[in-house]
């Protein structure tokens, strides 16, 4: 009897270290694409990059944050970024982008590798002073969630040039930077410690989320 016993125990304990080695394995297998214009649907590729197949990264910017201080790309070297574009009084998706993104906040809210960048895309209205009160919605630590204005047509050539987010500046529905040119995007982009793009995630889909919190912990590793 205690044979059985014993050997039933040394089976279940082999079956739990090989399924937990192959569910470690099956994680650490997944390889995140490096993203550039010719890989992503043409029609939220800028028409200056439609040919770009390689060494696209963020541009460098130059923004004001929710704290009314000046930031430059300088804010994001030699870090993970998560990156979404939205508007404080946005009723729709962008409180379940932001209650999604709340998520990662909390969960990197002690690690100087990760930040997340919140672009707005109505500056008209997004003042610095709004700003600071919506991110204190979320309880933000500006150290680790930046909730970004500035200057719209710098604002959008982000969206469109760096991000990949929106549709060319050329699209006839649009005028960049103009009182017709607004952007109501749901994406979320991942950004490397290089600049590159990883991945996009639709922000109000909780379980695309789960993953972008895994692919993150891929880029830190």
């Amino acid at each position: 009897m205690k044979k059985t016993i014993l050997y039933l125990t040394v089976v279940a304990i082999t079956i739990i270290a090989i399924a937990t080695f192959i569910l470690y394995e099956q994680k650490h297998e997944r390889k995140l694409p490096i993203l550039n214009p010719t890989d992503v649907n043409h029609v939220l590729v800028d028409s200056s990059l439609h040919n770009k197949g390689v060494d696209h990264t963020i541009l460098d910017f130059q923004l004001t944050n929710q704290n009314g201080e000046n930031v430059s790309q300088e804010i994001i070297r030699d870090k993970v970024v998560i990156a979404n574009f939205f508007f404080a009084t946005c009723p729709t998706i962008c409180p379940l982008m932001n209650n999604q993104l709340n998520r990662i906040h909390d969960k990197y809210l002690y690690n100087n590798d990760v930040i997340i960048l919140s672009h707005t895309v109505w500056p008209e209205i997004d003042t610095v002073e709004a700003l600071k009160e919506y991110g204190e919605r979320y309880e933000a630590d500006s150290r680790r969630w930046q909730f970004l204005t500035g200057d719209k047509y710098h604002l959008y050539n982000l969206a469109r040039k760096s991000y990949l987010v929106a549709p060319s500046e050329h699209d006839p529905n649009f005028d960049q930077g103009g009182e017709g040119d607004f952007i109501h995007t749901e994406n979320i982009v991942l950004i490397d410690k290089r600049r590159r793009i990883r991945g996009f995630y639709d922000g109000t889909d909780s379980l695309e989320m789960t993953q972008l919190i895994e692919d993150v912990q891929i880029l830190l590793e």
